[in-house]
Formats: structure tokens, sequence, C-alpha cells
């Protein structure tokens, strides 16, 4: 890891990976424990996700809540994603805010995203291939899906004709979620 970006949601981080090129190709470090430390990121990882999504697919937006809450590390090796990561933590000044970041093969970037959010993206390329670490295991029970086209959200996914998994249409309001958490 070379460096890292603080964007406007406190806690969600740009980590610019380490990255070597030569005539042979590319070798990309995708996680150091030891470079995560050395930039007071102590995470423990449990669980590694891959997937691969054609053009125009969204996934999202998904979240896991106590006691399965989980961070995301969040990394394209293939193609390219608008990546979004969607501020649900009760207490917090930037509720219901959401950043977009462009993650591909070439710039080299991952998202760490804390517990707390929702998290989404759209597929840019006919083949993306995503992969991600997660602090704690799938539990199905605590999983929310956020709609990923809810109005009060106004993420602009600049997608024509989105690809949408039947989960994903049925996901809740923020108003919905915001009444659960009361």
């Amino acid at each position: 890891m070379e460096k890292i970006i603080q964007t406007e949601l406190e806690g969600v981080l740009i980590l610019k990976n380490t990255c070597y090129t030569d005539n042979r190709g590319i070798f990309r470090e995708l996680w150091s424990k030891h470079k995560f430390n050395e930039f007071s990121l102590n995470l423990n990882f449990t669980q590694d996700n891959f997937s691969i999504s054609k053009k125009n697919v969204v996934r999202g937006l998904h979240m896991q809540i106590k006691p399965h809450e989980q961070i995301k590390y969040v990394q394209v090796l293939k193609g390219s994603i608008i990546d979004v990561a969607v501020d649900l933590r009760k207490e917090s000044k930037t509720f219901g805010q959401h950043i977009k970041i462009e993650l591909n093969e070439s710039n080299n970037f991952g998202l760490l995203i804390p517990a707390g959010f929702a998290h989404g993206f759209v597929s840019l390329s006919n083949e993306t291939i995503l992969f991600y670490k997660c602090s704690s295991k799938y539990d199905k029970k605590s999983e929310i899906t956020i709609k990923w086209d809810d109005p009060c959200l106004a993420i602009d996914w600049n997608v024509k004709n989105p690809v949408i998994s039947l989960k994903d249409s049925n996901g809740i309001s923020l108003h919905q979620f915001k009444n659960k958490l009361l």
C-alpha cells in the first residue's frame, strides 16, 4: 500500500495499492497485514469474496448489522466499477450520504468501507472481476438490502437498463431502514 486518502465520509478510505509493472505484466499487492498495521489499520479480516459481473450489473446496496457487521476492503482485479458506500450509522452526521469512486484494474485503488455502511457497485465493463475482504462471516439473518435506486439516496448510477437481482430489486428504502433503527 502506497498511501491512504480520507474521503468526505469518516472512515471510508481510498487505498492506493503498490503495483509493479514490467515487460512480463503486473504484480499488485492486494493485502498486507504488516502494511495496514503501519498505517494504524489493525483489521482482522475473516472472509474473502470474489465476484464476476457483466456490464451494467448493479449489485447492492448490502450491509450486515450486529452481531455480524462487516468492514469491507474492495478491489477490482479486472474491468471497472463505480463503487458506492452509503453511511447508515445511526449517530453519524453524514447518515444517508454516499460516496462514489471508480475502481479499475489500472488505478490500483481499493476502497475500505467501515461497518455501518451499505455497499454496492455498477460494472462498467463486459467482465468485471471484484475481490473483497470482509471482517465477519456472511450471515443471512444479519443482512440488510437497501433499494439501490431509492430516491432518498439520489445515487446517480449512470447506467441505462441496469441488470438487477430480485433481492436487490426488493430492497428496503432508507425510510424503512431508519424506522428499524428507532
